[in-house]
């Protein structure tokens, strides 16, 4: 999964990414600390995790996609960012990929066309993108489809160090983030700092199975 274009440290300031370099050094290391959380609770195997804002402008999918590119870090592994975020897609626009052949929703309606049209490049080396395609104001019947776990599925086991990442919507108002746990291994929940009191923290925790809640990440970055 190497990367022809791949963006220098400047370009992924610019979309708000980490990267190596001492600049964003802090930043970096606060995203690896939670990939180490995370592989420790996942042992030698590759997982799914989702990550969901306790409302919305928590910064859910700014952790989001730093969290896939802190996998890619490590060239013995690959990330896949997956968009979920179907009322309000972004990944697609923060990470500068144009995505004219559509996205998750487009390919769960018309499968035939196959997984690959819709796996896009980043610019960071060993991540790809699924951006979430057409918007849509209920992701419910889509999420909760057999032919939704199936891609999953498929996309977890083709590669042994794929890590998948889905970015949700945020919980509060919304089924949707308690529909996608189902389909994953772990569940890191963004907390926007000083917008979200400790009373909406626990009542959005309280959503998902506590096995599988890997811990609450507190995010000044809308």
């Amino acid at each position: 999964m190497s990367e022809s274009s791949a963006l220098v440290p400047l370009q992924l300031e610019q979309r708000r990414l980490i990267h190596r370099e001492d600049s964003v050094r802090r930043q970096s290391d606060a995203f690896r600390e939670i990939r180490t959380r995370l592989l420790w609770l996942g042992g030698e195997h590759n997982f799914v995790t989702l990550v969901v804002p306790v409302s919305p402008r928590s910064g859910g999918s700014f952790v989001a996609r730093n969290l896939a590119t802190a996998f890619a870090f490590d060239e013995a592994k690959t990330s896949l960012l997956i968009d979920c975020n179907l009322r309000y897609p972004a990944q697609h626009k923060a990470l500068g990929v144009d995505a004219s052949t559509g996205g998750l929703i487009d390919y769960l309606e018309h499968p035939a066309a196959g997984i690959q049209s819709v796996l896009y490049r980043t610019g960071i080396p060993r991540l790809r993108l699924i951006p979430a395609g057409k918007p849509r104001e209920n992701g419910g019947e889509y999420f909760s489809s057999f032919r939704m776990r199936a891609v999953i599925d498929s996309l977890r086991c083709r590669y042994l160090d794929r890590y998948l990442f889905l970015d949700g919507p945020a919980i509060k108002g919304s089924p949707d983030a308690r529909i996608l746990s189902d389909l994953a291994d772990f569940v890191v929940v963004v907390a926007g700092y000083g917008r979200d009191t400790p009373a909406t923290i626990s009542h959005a925790v309280a959503n998902f199975d506590a096995n599988k809640v890997a811990g609450v990440v507190f995010n000044h970055a809308p």
